[in-house]
C-alpha cells in the first residue's frame, strides 16, 4: 500500500476524472461556499463538468517528458542479464527531473555505438570546416 495522501487538486491543475472515463480537464472552480463541487473544463475550452467535492474521482495528470540526458556516471554491462545500463536524467515540461536508467540489449548497444560514432564524426567534420 502507498503512503501518499489523497490528491487535492488546486485551481488551474490538470486532473483526470475517473468518473468520466478518464476525461482530462483543468480545475476551474474549487469546492467551497460558492460551489459544492469541483468544476473542470477541457484544455481546449469545452463544456464544464463537475466532480465530487471530496475529489475521489480525480487523479493528477503527470507532466510530459520533454527530453532525457545522460548523467555523468559510468555505464555498466550486466553479463548475466545480457544488457547494458546508462544512467539518465529525465526532464519534464513542468521543470522537474528524475533519475532513471536506459537499459539496452546487446543489439541496441551496437546500433547506438554506430550512431554515436557517426555524431562524433559529424561534429569533428564541422569543427574542421570552421578552421
Amino acid at each position: 500500500m502507498g503512503t501518499a495522501g489523497p490528491y487535492v487538486p488546486r485551481l488551474g491543475d490538470l486532473a483526470q476524472d475517473t468518473a468520466r472515463d478518464g476525461r482530462i480537464g483543468i480545475v476551474v472552480t474549487l469546492p467551497g461556499p460558492d460551489a459544492p463541487t469541483y468544476h473542470l473544463r477541457t484544455p481546449d475550452g469545452g463544456a464544464e463538468w463537475s466532480a465530487p467535492a471530496d475529489g475521489t474521482s480525480l487523479r493528477p495528470v503527470p507532466a510530459e517528458v520533454t527530453h532525457v540526458t545522460p548523467m555523468k556516471r559510468d555505464a555498466v554491462y550486466d553479463h548475466r542479464a545480457q544488457q547494458g545500463a546508462l544512467p539518465v536524467l529525465v526532464h519534464y515540461e513542468d521543470g522537474n527531473t528524475s533519475d532513471s536508467v536506459l537499459v539496452m540489449t546487446p543489439a541496441q548497444l551496437e546500433v547506438y555505438h554506430l550512431q554515436l560514432s557517426r555524431i562524433i564524426e559529424l561534429r569533428d567534420m564541422a569543427c574542421g570546416a570552421d578552421r
